[in-house]
């Protein structure tokens, strides 16, 4: 069973920064697609940024330029650099794992795993 811990989560003013990481906890991480997802009051879940197991990225458009997905193999951990925080960032965000390494994964019902979420809250 694979478990996956946020961290990093926040209140900050439109234009900072924050990061966010996720400790995955199982033996596959080196395969595991890994993604992000955000969920805001009212609103669908919806993907922000994922990597896969080679390293490639896909970013939504609102979030293009501003955020960057990393990954550290060694330490089995992803994550997510914000920049550039706009109100409408106003979330909370999961970390998610694919154990297929599907590099097309877009949908939430994609991702076996699923972190228990941290708060990202952007002020004006």
């Amino acid at each position: 069973q694979v478990r996956l811990v946020e961290s990093g989560g926040g209140l900050v003013q439109a234009g900072d920064s924050l990061r966010l990481s996720c400790a995955h906890s199982g033996r596959t991480f080196s395969r595991t697609l890994m993604g992000w997802f955000r969920q805001a009051p009212g609103k669908e879940r919806e993907l922000v940024a994922t990597i896969s197991a080679g390293g490639n990225t896909y970013y939504a458009d609102s979030v293009k330029g501003r955020f960057t997905i990393s990954r550290d193999n060694d330490k089995t951990m992803v994550a997510l650099q914000m920049n550039s925080l706009r109100p409408a960032d106003t979330a909370v965000y999961y970390c998610s794992a694919d154990r297929h390494n599907n590099v097309y994964a877009r949908s939430p019902d994609q991702y076996e795993y699923w972190g228990q979420g941290t708060q990202v809250t952007v002020s004006s």
